[in-house]
């Protein structure tokens, strides 16, 4: 019997894919607890427009990922950080990704999530730096950013 999961099945199938299992399981494990219903023409077809679907909202996630990288990416863009420091030229503190994303925010309205970030350890020290950002699981930017004594 061909079937759709509706969840994970472990061993079985993932969300979404069409399967044969017996048709026994399919009736008495898999369709009785909600975690498939069987493979009838109606069912294929909402698959296939739930599938196109999520094809468009993800070349639309990408499309916008890319574009939020030119922005970020452009010459003038420049997030300026202002911190206390010590004579040493050193930083009392630090700089964390959440101060870079409230500054970016500030600056040039550009919302980036924190997480995105990919600062391994915040800023210890006044001057530029090269920030990563991880915008889309294809699409990684870097933010320049200059920490400059209040």
């Amino acid at each position: 019997m061909k079937v759709i999961f509706l969840e994970d099945v472990k061993g079985q199938g993932k969300k979404g894919e069409v399967k044969d299992v017996s048709t026994g399981y399919a009736q008495n494990f898999l369709i009785k607890n909600g975690k498939a219903k069987a493979a009838t023409n109606s069912a294929m077809s909402e698959l296939r427009g739930k599938q196109e679907k999520e094809k468009k909202v993800a070349a639309e996630e990408l499309a916008e990922a890319k574009e939020l990288k030119t922005k970020i990416e452009d010459e003038d863009t420049v997030v300026e950080i202002k911190a206390k420091g010590g004579q040493d030229g050193r930083l009392f503190g630090s700089v964390p990704s959440k101060q870079i994303a409230q500054g970016l925010k500030k600056q040039y309205d550009i919302k980036v999530d924190k997480r995105k970030i990919e600062l391994k350890e915040p800023l210890h020290a006044f001057g530029y730096a090269d920030v990563p950002v991880k915008l889309h699981k294809e699409v990684e930017a870097s933010i320049r950013v200059h920490v400059v004594e209040e």
